[in-house]
């Protein structure tokens, strides 16, 4: 070999990531090391793979339960209780009770406990996936508050209008309206998106006080009910979506479970799946290969719409039961802790809803058991840190000696502080 030859294929090594670690090895033990899967690839460990995986997501969790109990345990001392070093234990104690309940009464077939649970969790699937979705095509839908909003408006405005159907047809139609508002609402920051390069984070702030303060107006004047003393919408009626199991689990409970699956085989198995997480790795490698990031990152926002929408119809058609001026849409905002902490994945979107659902479920009793100690806002705080630690893994990493794992957390965060100037490849 040439010294030119020699030199020419240095510089492609240099450009493929540098020079051969393995040069100058012996043949059969550099093939070796060649063939030997990475860590945390398709060759280790099953539960290595999963623990690597799952490692940052359940060290910030406990590690945010962690800090809550430190201020469980400042909080007493500054408003003059005194030190009470068990306080934290009863308070997390009650929080389970509250979320599952206990066996006695398991046996007693009182599952109240984890009815509510699940009641909560169920639009948190949904909005979860509203923004697991987005993630996996490079796009962060902070929207989904207001897409849950106008779902849930246009659910109960629907359910009114279709109060003295029957059930089965007015449940299913009321359901149908407010995904498609929800969806409707979605498509217009993933076309400007798209077609302007205009970022979805600005565009979807700026439609969620526009939900806000025009869903208020139109209930305060076009859709208020005139038999109230304040606006709302009218009953609903017959759309009232109808319970499956014990005191409250209706069906927008198995609604959300069978979201879940549904989006992960479009991901995992379907042509659309591919398009999506493709656009989202590389846009300029999609258009090349004959996919169009235009189409498909508004499709993926008017999906992720439909999806907030949804979130919003099950709860207005299963436990608000009515629009009124002001509603909360604090499911919205979680739904992005929930999609982070499940690294947008639908299972794991699934288990982290489960999680904030049961932390919703069970703050109740959590301050009752304490004497008002623990207020519910502590649960508000764990939330928070939680987003916090994610965001910044690299501490949870550190202090628990964990090393990097491909794909991990980073991916989605890499999607949120992303440049907002960045445009999109068309």
């Amino acid at each position: 070999m040439t010294g030119r030859d020699r030199g020419g294929r240095e510089d492609v090594r240099a450009q493929a990531g540098g020079a051969d670690p393995l040069a100058g090895a012996a043949p059969a033990a550099a093939q070796e090391e060649r063939n030997r899967p990475p860590a945390g690839g398709r060759g280790a460990n099953p539960l290595a793979r999963l623990w690597r995986a799952a490692a940052v997501p359940i060290l910030s969790i406990v590690a945010a339960m962690l800090a809550g109990a430190v201020l469980m345990l400042i909080s007493p001392l500054v408003s003059g209780s005194g030190f009470q070093p068990t306080l934290p234990v009863t308070a997390y104690g009650a929080l389970i009770e509250g979320a599952v309940g206990k066996p006695e009464l398991w046996a007693a077939g009182n599952i109240n406990a984890l009815s509510n649970t699940l009641v909560q969790a169920a639009p948190l699937m949904f909005g979860g996936l509203a923004v697991g979705l987005a993630f996996k095509a490079g796009l962060f839908n902070i929207g989904v508050a207001g897409q849950f909003l106008v779902g849930a408006f246009a659910a109960a405005v629907a359910g009114a209008e279709f109060a003295t159907l029957d059930t089965n047809v007015a449940v299913p139609l009321s359901l149908v309206i407010g995904g498609l508002a929800g969806g409707a609402y979605g498509f217009i920051p993933g076309f400007l998106k798209a077609r302007t390069g205009a970022h979805e984070v600005v565009t979807t702030i700026m439609l969620n006080s526009i939900a806000s303060l025009l869903l208020a107006w139109a209930v305060a004047d076009i859709f208020r009910a005139p038999e109230f003393t304040f606006a709302r919408t009218a009953d609903i009626g017959n759309a009232r979506l109808p319970v499956l199991l014990g005191r409250n689990i209706h069906l927008g409970v198995a609604l959300a479970f069978v979201a879940i699956f549904v989006v992960k085989f479009v991901l995992d198995r379907t042509t659309l799946g591919f398009e999506i997480r493709t656009v989202g790795q590389n846009p300029n490698a999609a258009r090349y290969a004959g996919i169009r990031p235009v189409v498909i990152l508004t499709l993926t926002m008017t999906l992720c719409g439909l999806l907030g929408g949804l979130a919003g119809a099950i709860q207005m058609l299963g436990v608000q039961t009515f629009y009124a001026a002001g509603i909360s849409a604090n499911v919205g905002f979680d739904s992005i802790t929930v999609a982070l902490l499940g690294r947008s994945s639908p299972l794991g979107i699934m288990a982290a809803a489960l999680l904030f659902g049961a932390m919703r479920a069970g703050q109740g009793l959590m301050q009752i058991n304490t004497g008002g100690l623990v207020p519910i806002e502590v649960i508000d705080v764990i939330q928070a840190l939680i987003i916090l630690f994610l965001a910044a893994d690299v501490i949870i990493r550190r202090v628990f000696r964990l090393r990097a794992a491909r794909g991990a957390v980073e991916g989605e965060v890499r999607t949120v502080t992303q440049s907002w100037g960045e445009q999109v490849a068309r």
